[in-house]
């Protein structure tokens, strides 16, 4: 499921509608397209045809690709299940596919099964999919037995395919009208409380059903940046007055700095635990030596796992009651050959992160948990650190291990020939960021930079725990220097390469778990403690010693019954009475109820009258 909470979706529309172009806006933040063209060339002599297709191919960007289908209807299926979970594909549109289908020369032909082939593929594409298809139900019913075979069959197409999309909207005079919502998908992840205990919130791939706002018109990534920054007054507010609260001992150790953190980013001396938390895994490949020791298709295993609500980081995101979305980046070239990405690929995925940050301010996330689970993204992001920090390959790549756990050391020596061989490829090549970005970084990185700006131009916090996260940290930090003072870093897991970027950005971690279930995994497993440090510092009195009086009548005092009901009877001695002398002294006076005989006893040298 993508962060717009579709994955797949139908957008219909009559002629002249706008459906194309509203298409093409919904995927113009896309790392890749791959536009398929469905329709055929036609008569070379209709000049009006041939300016409509003219201008819908003027239209394309000249970093997307273009795949021909007319040739072939069942060419289409065979597109759209070859597609990989990194790509987006945008069909454009199932009215020619179905003139095609129809075409006197293909037939006889079973129509209905290469609908249901078509509708079959795209109910199971992994793909982020766009189908554009005119809607012919509200028009007349054609006159010749051709147009009625053709709506019968493009209505029948809309049909089914709508019913295998997540979502379908229909454009009427450029205008979108959603009339199929994607809603947020549960997965069945088991129960992990006790008995009789509420269920963990499952975590999701979307929040939302209403599709998300574009990013904002005109916005340019570059270096100088002029970004919020965090309350540095009430920061350090909020840690002094850790000292006046009842703790007993030494209070919060090293934990009162996510207090701190807390209270400077949210602009309050007592800050509020976290409660909506989005975690979002960027899944993106490394092709060439960066990849070495890694398993095949795994990468791709643990992000559906992920969208199946299933795995490690799944469960401890429904733990934590946070949503989580996978997020696909493109995929990087070998980096020891040849740029990572483009130019404009690294423009479209820093543009692409910034909107998954500003989606997650517009639906009300106060903390956002950067996961990442690509092949290769290690040595990816140890080339980064080499590149900007000046630190060794081999100072920074971790220890490669193999699905038994055992310490590939040919593979680990792979990835240091090839982060040596990346570095040496662009010695004498700029290093600015977006230079770093295509040349070494990857989509994956160049993606997560985007989320750590727009994060921080909407002052919300950053989780990062490995390595991919530390070095778009380094990477923001060079395009615009607050971004990392929205970050924390709860451990390092004992990752050199997390260790070393960390020392740089000045991030401290608070606690050594040294887990070993993903990037993402740790900040998750750490944030119910990061709470309950919030929530202490947050509802704890101040130290009896430090008020006006020496006690609070009111503080252990039994509250009064919210309801109706028969009024709490007024004690008839004092709330904290005077003990009784130990010793010989003056008797205390007795208390008198009303119309009861009370015998004085008599006392040493007097007399009972």
């Amino acid at each position: 499921m993508s962060v717009d909470g579709w994955n797949t979706l139908l957008v219909l529309g009559g002629i002249r509608s706008g459906k194309s172009e509203f298409a093409e806006s919904l995927v113009a933040d896309a790392p890749m397209v791959r536009y398929v063209a469905t329709a055929p060339e036609g008569d070379p002599a209709d000049t009006e045809w041939a300016t409509r297709l003219a201008a819908h191919r003027a239209r394309r960007p000249g970093t997307w690709t273009t795949e021909e289908t007319a040739a072939d209807p069942g060419r289409l299926a065979e597109v759209i299940a070859a597609a990989g979970p990194n790509e987006t594909l945008l069909v454009d549109d199932l009215g020619g596919w179905v003139t095609v289908l129809l075409d006197p020369a293909r037939q006889p032909a079973d129509d209905p099964a290469t609908i249901a082939e078509l509708a079959a593929a795209v109910r199971a594409s992994s793909a982020r999919l766009v189908l554009v298809s005119p809607e012919v139900g509200l028009s007349l019913v054609p006159t010749t037995p051709l147009g009625r075979a053709f709506t019968d069959a493009l209505g029948a197409a809309n049909r089914a395919i709508a019913d295998a999309c997540d979502a379908v909207v229909l454009v009427v005079a450029g205008q979108p009208a959603w009339l199929k919502p994607a809603a947020p998908r549960q997965p069945a992840v088991p129960s992990q409380a006790g008995p009789g205990q509420a269920g963990a919130p499952v975590a999701t791939a979307a929040e939302w059903a209403e599709p998300p706002p574009a990013v904002a018109a005109g916005l340019t990534i570059e270096p100088g940046m002029e970004l919020p920054m965090p309350d540095d007054y009430v920061g350090p507010q909020a840690v002094d007055r850790l000292a006046t609260l009842d703790i007993p001992g030494a209070g919060l150790g090293v934990l009162e700095r996510v207090v701190g953190f807390a209270a400077a980013t949210q602009g309050t001396a007592t800050p509020a635990p976290w409660t909506s938390v989005r975690v979002l895994l960027l899944h993106g490949d490394h092709a060439g030596g960066a990849s070495a020791g890694a398993t095949p298709d795994e990468s791709a295993r643990r992000a559906r796992q992920a969208r199946a609500g299933q795995g490690a980081l799944a469960r401890l995101a429904a733990e934590c009651g946070a949503s989580l979305q996978v997020v696909e980046a493109p995929a990087s070239a070998a980096i020891e050959d040849e740029p990572a990405l483009t130019a404009e690929q690294v423009e479209s995925a820093l543009r692409y992160g910034w909107r998954l940050a500003e989606q997650a301010a517009d639906a009300g996330v106060q903390l956002l948990v950067l996961a990442a689970c690509g092949a290769g993204a290690e040595a990816a992001a140890a080339a980064v650190l080499v590149a900007t920090t000046g630190a060794e390959a081999p100072m920074v790549l971790g220890r490669v291990l193999t699905e038994q756990g055992q310490i590939d050391d040919a593979a680990w020596m792979v990835r240091c020939a090839t982060v040596r061989d990346a570095l040496h490829r662009t010695r004498r090549g700029p290093r600015d960021a977006k230079d770093v970005l295509a040349e070494l970084g990857g989509g994956d990185i160049a993606v997560a930079t985007g989320v750590l700006l727009g994060a921080t131009a909407r002052r919300i916090p950053v989780l990062l725990d490995g390595p991919v996260g530390v070095a778009a940290g380094l990477v923001s930090r060079d395009l615009a220097g607050q971004a990392r003072h929205w970050c924390l870093l709860p451990d390092h897991g004992g990752q050199p390469a997390v260790r070393h970027a960390a020392d740089v950005l000045g991030l401290a971690p608070l606690v050594d778990l040294r887990l070993g279930l993903g990037e993402g995994a740790t900040s998750l497993a750490t944030l119910p403690l990061l709470r309950s440090m919030l929530s202490l510092a947050a509802t704890l009195p101040v130290h009896p010693s430090l008020r006006d009086t020496e006690y609070d009548e009111d503080e252990f005092a039994e509250p009064e019954p919210a309801g109706p009901g028969p009024s709490r009877p007024t004690p008839t001695e004092p709330e904290f009475a005077e003990p009784e002398p130990a010793g010989p002294g003056p008797s205390r006076p007795t208390t008198v109820e009303p119309d009861e005989a009370v015998t004085v006893p008599e006392s040493p040298g007097r007399r009972a009258d």
